[in-house]
């Protein structure tokens, strides 16, 4: 498919034209799927491109973009090695999509439920998912241990984890002596 250009910037050194010089490269790159887009008098930004006849997305489609922004986001971080292990909680309905995203991406992961409407999912780096395999998949549920451990994970602040840790054993300490 091609790509209808109008422009009226004229590019220094290039025949006016759709078809010529810079414009054809553009006119002719198949990730454009034959939508139309206008240039108007600065080639240097962006802001001033129009893209008409835009893909018609589905209300569903809509809906799983919207709500899987964050988990992209996260997928994002991860490729750019800002973490090695994430832990975010989605609607259970975008199971299937998840699991396609990260094993198209080739990320391991593992995915609880939480119950029926949500899951929690955890991806990242292969040492650190099979580390959370072996944990209670219940967050409530963890020991002091476990807690501490998923947090360290996750890139939580240390010193507040070892608080963290502390107050919590406290707790459980208290638990079983009652």
């Amino acid at each position: 498919m091609r790509i209808n250009l109008i422009s009226n910037y004229q590019y220094p050194g290039v025949n006016s034209g759709v078809n010529s010089g810079v414009n054809n490269r553009v006119a002719s790159n198949p990730r454009y799927n034959g939508h139309k887009i206008t240039l108007k008098n600065n080639p240097d930004t962006f802001e001033n491109v129009n893209f008409t006849g835009k893909p018609q997305l589905t209300a569903k489609q809509i809906e799983q973009i919207t709500d899987l922004k964050v988990f992209n986001h996260h997928i994002y971080e991860f490729k750019k090695g800002i973490r090695t292990l994430i832990l975010t909680t989605e609607k259970s309905k975008h199971k299937e999509a998840i699991q396609e995203r990260l094993e198209h991406e080739k990320i391991d992961y593992v995915i609880h439920d939480v119950d029926e409407h949500k899951i929690n999912v955890y991806f990242g780096e292969k040492s650190c998912v099979d580390v959370v395999k072996t944990l209670n998949p219940k967050l409530s549920e963890h020991t002091p241990q476990e807690d501490f451990m998923l947090g360290i994970l996750l890139g939580y602040d240390k010193v507040k984890q070892c608080e963290r840790y502390l107050n919590f054993r406290e707790r459980a300490k208290q638990r079983w002596t009652q």
